[in-house]
């Protein structure tokens, strides 16, 4: 009657520390161990921390910059296609591609496609929306994330990754908690 349940798998390991420099170091304790998969929680941005995990290199910018590019090319191309080659009107002599009337137009259609582009690529990108992380199982982290905890997460996806030796190089480091994340 009753089927097997598989066990859960898990996601990785989570340890809090005290302070932004002890998540530091052990930030690069975890690289010196050859971890890659890492992930770092702190109640306000700590641009030491971003530069630690190498988190600076962002695609979000180059595909705003394509889909804006993109966008104004289609639209000055459909204004000349509508004003030049489908429905030409010769009012007063004017040169049917009058290019200085398409540009407002052009610089809408950048703005528009770029604008779109940014906020659905950084979606995407952060693998948004995500209703629910493992991370928030943790009680320690549920309190004390936002207001004076400091969270590092080596992922089970890494590599690298073996449960007994991340939580023997973690606990190492003098952690508040070290707590196992499941999915």
């Amino acid at each position: 009657m009753h089927g097997t349940h598989p066990e859960p798998s898990l996601h990785g390991v989570l340890a809090e520390f005290r302070t932004p420099d002890e998540l530091l170091a052990a930030i690069e304790a975890a690289k010196s161990a050859g971890y890659t998969k890492l992930d770092a929680y702190t109640p306000y941005p700590i641009e030491k921390v971003l530069d630690a995990l190498d988190l600076h290199h962002s695609k979000v910018p180059l595909l705003t910059l394509g889909a804006a590019i993109f966008g104004a090319v289609a639209v000055f191309s459909f204004a000349y296609w509508a004003s030049a080659i489908d429905y030409p009107l010769n009012i007063g002599g004017r040169p049917l591609n009058s290019w200085p009337a398409f540009i407002p137009a052009t610089f809408e259609g950048a703005v528009f496609h770029g604008g779109l582009a940014a906020a659905l690529g950084m979606l995407v990108l952060n693998g948004l929306p995500r209703p629910h992380h493992p991370v928030f199982e943790v009680k320690r982290f549920v309190e004390h994330a936002s207001k004076d905890g400091y969270f590092l997460l080596v992922e089970a996806d890494d590599p690298r990754f073996d449960v007994s030796a991340v939580r023997r190089l973690l606990e190492g480091l003098a952690p508040v908690e070290v707590n196992d994340l499941e999915n």
